[in-house]
């Protein structure tokens, strides 16, 4: 399975039976899967099938559906004027226009009031109804299907950039793995030095004693354990990432993992070279993460 962004765009349209359908879509973050329809007058019917269909195709993500279904001109049905009210009313408008010296009364000013221009509604059969709907949700599916590839091309793009992250975290445990100040010889020779300088300032001090302390203090700043895991999460992200699907929830729990490891790394360093690897690696890891939040 490939990886999918939450975000993305589509729009769909056909003709059936002389009436225009399209289907605009648009997809962005979202923790779980939401529809937000926003359906033609007199489509209302079709909103539970069309959350299905939604939920259905995508696991996550706000997605955002518009509906427009327009009528050829042959198919509309004739618009009807009371002539004889239309008549009244100009009538009406005149006097007062020479009474009072209002302005004079405008052609679509007076079809636009209630009871001189009605629009009769087209009678409309079961059967055409279930036309009408079977190709307004074949449509949908057009314009789903649509919004599966855009978010599938930016998933991909995303995979990349994610993949490059995971490569520049393991540079850079390695780098602490590696780290000249973590050599037994030169925790050694830091641990005696330090021994020294606290002899030197007072005689009285036990020189046994600040050994087992100064041994116990390298032990409980050694970084073997979180370099191992930060490993394993690395092993982790790619597998993930290989896998695809919907996996933007299980990345975005590695990413606190791999901060929570850099955090400690910092935190138990005690050389300023490995301090500064675990700064970069921080950065990182809130760079992953923050890419991470736009995956299904």
């Amino acid at each position: 399975m490939n990886l999918q962004s939450m975000t993305g765009f589509s729009r769909a349209a056909a003709e059936h039976d002389g009436a225009a359908i399209a289907w605009e879509l648009k997809s962005v973050n979202g923790k779980t899967i939401e529809a937000r329809l926003r359906l033609q007058q007199g489509y209302e019917r079709l909103e539970p099938l069309v959350r299905q269909l939604v939920q259905k195709r995508f696991s996550r993500g706000n997605i955002q559906a518009s509906l427009t279904v327009g009528r050829a001109a042959g198919t509309l049905a004739q618009p009807v004027i009371n002539e004889a009210f239309l008549k009244d009313l100009a009538g009406l408008a005149k006097r007062l226009e020479e009474q009072f010296g209002l302005a004079p009364a405008s052609a679509d000013g007076l079809l636009a009031l209630r009871g001189v221009l009605d629009i009769p509604e087209v009678a409309e059969t079961e059967e055409a109804r279930a036309s009408v709907d079977a190709a307004v949700l074949g449509v949908l599916d057009l314009a789903l299907a649509g919004l599966e590839q855009a978010r599938l091309a930016e998933g991909a793009a995303l995979g990349t950039v994610l993949s490059a992250h995971i490569d520049t975290i393991e540079v850079l445990v390695l780098r602490a793995e590696a780290d000249p100040s973590r050599d037994p010889a030169a925790i050694r020779a830091r641990m005696a030095e330090q021994v020294a300088l606290l002899m030197d300032a007072s005689a009285n001090l036990d020189e046994s004693r600040l050994h087992q302390e100064a041994a116990f203090l390298a032990t409980k700043a050694d970084i073997r354990e979180e370099i191992d895991r930060l490993k394993t999460h690395v092993a982790s992200g790619r597998a993930l990432l290989d896998g695809g699907g919907a996996v933007g929830r299980k990345l975005d729990f590695l990413a606190q993992e791999f901060n929570r490891e850099s955090n400690t790394l910092c935190s138990k360093s005690n050389a300023a070279t490995v301090t500064a690897i675990g700064l970069e690696l921080k950065a990182v890891v809130d760079q992953f993460r923050e890419q991470v939040q736009n995956l299904e």
